[in-house]
């Protein structure tokens, strides 16, 4: 019996008792993380190790050091999230990882790091596409929430609306044309000079500004719950230029305010007439663009208004982890959907 035939009898077994301690990986971009989930809602350690520090000496994202510090971190990590769980690897059910979408060469550190684990203590192996991950963010913050649900995905590189119609199955309703929402906010942080990681920056120095101070114009698309910031950026970037051509001081924080305004009224009115026209009666949001403070807001405020649940993960599930992994690893696994040991880093996979 080859290993993929040994780890569906393992998972039949908690398929039928229907639960599940999951030992899972995140390493598809700037974070090594690692964690330990039971059933898909409780997160009994959460181990993040972030390499911000590092990567902004650069301004940005190197992708050789990240592998090579997912590498080094990987061990210590996983010794943390035991010991945090307060178990050992004989208790653990199944192995998870983030297999895509990502950078490629940090995706492979986990997967690979993954793989051998996962063979070595003869556990099933779960393979994940991170945006799932995000998604499942959810489940742990708000145990109450089942699907169907609609939930916004905003981050530096998706901005997507999708509807859960079932746990691991959804539709896209919308999605970005061109920019993703959180890409955006770190090119037009570059233009004011806020340093890397632009993005949350850019957030908490808009806070204190006026948001109606400079207009921008609102991206218009031809589908009805699609995103489109390129013009929008370019419009911003255009402005700063000719104010600092005619010798115009620009005010950054309101001129961040600003900007943060136009894309958020464009994530929050698409997600509202999403949710609402797809019948569903929750929204959620998820991404790193969902620990934004003006999107938390008007989330909360317009999706109620339209008679929406909204549920929102806590900041540190916004951002890159391995416990909404191993959230979403779970209900695979109880669909039986493992990987044997041919499992690759896939940096393009597609959820829909």
């Amino acid at each position: 019996m080859n290993y993929l035939e040994r780890m569906r009898e393992k998972a039949q077994e908690r398929i039928a008792a229907g639960s599940a301690t999951i030992l899972a990986f995140e390493s598809s971009c700037d974070e090594t993380a690692a964690a330990v989930v039971r059933d898909g809602r409780t997160v009994l350690s959460d181990c993040v190790l972030s390499q911000i520090d590092q990567h902004a000496l650069y301004g940005g994202v190197v992708p050789e050091i990240a592998s090579r510090m997912h590498v080094s971190a990987l061990d210590p990590l996983t010794d943390q999230a035991l010991s945090q769980a307060g178990c050992t690897f004989s208790e653990i059910d199944a192995v998870a990882v983030t297999c895509g979408p990502g950078l490629v060469g940090a995706l492979l550190t986990g997967v690979s790091y993954a793989k051998a684990l996962a063979y070595a203590l003869d556990l099933p192996l779960v393979p994940v596409n991170h945006i799932e991950g995000h998604v499942s963010a959810n489940y742990l913050a708000h145990p109450e929430l089942e699907p169907p649900f609609c939930c916004l995905v905003a981050s530096g590189g998706h901005s997507h609306i999708v509807l859960v119609e079932r746990y691991g199955q959804y539709r896209l309703l919308g999605q970005t044309l061109d920019d993703a929402a959180g890409e955006a906010f770190d090119k037009v942080a570059r233009v004011l000079s806020i340093p890397y990681p632009g993005g949350p920056l850019l957030d908490k120095l808009a806070e204190e500004g006026d948001d109606s101070r400079y207009q921008f114009p609102h991206p218009h698309t031809p589908g009805r719950y699609d995103f489109s910031f390129s013009g929008l950026k370019t419009a911003v970037i255009n402005q700063a230029h000719m104010l600092r051509q005619k010798g115009e001081e620009i005010q950054a924080r309101d001129f961040a305010a600003s900007f943060r305004r136009a894309v958020v009224d464009a994530l929050v009115e698409k997600s509202v007439l999403a949710a609402k026209e797809a019948g569903a009666a929750s929204l959620a949001c998820a991404g790193g663009v969902a620990a934004n403070a003006l999107l938390r807001r008007e989330l909360v405020r317009r999706g109620e208004a339209a008679g929406l649940k909204v549920f929102l993960p806590p900041r540190n599930l916004c951002t890159d982890n391995a416990a909404m992994i191993g959230s979403a690893a779970f209900y695979r696994l109880m669909a039986g959907e493992l990987a044997d040991l041919s499992l690759n880093a896939l940096p393009s996979i597609r959820m829909f």
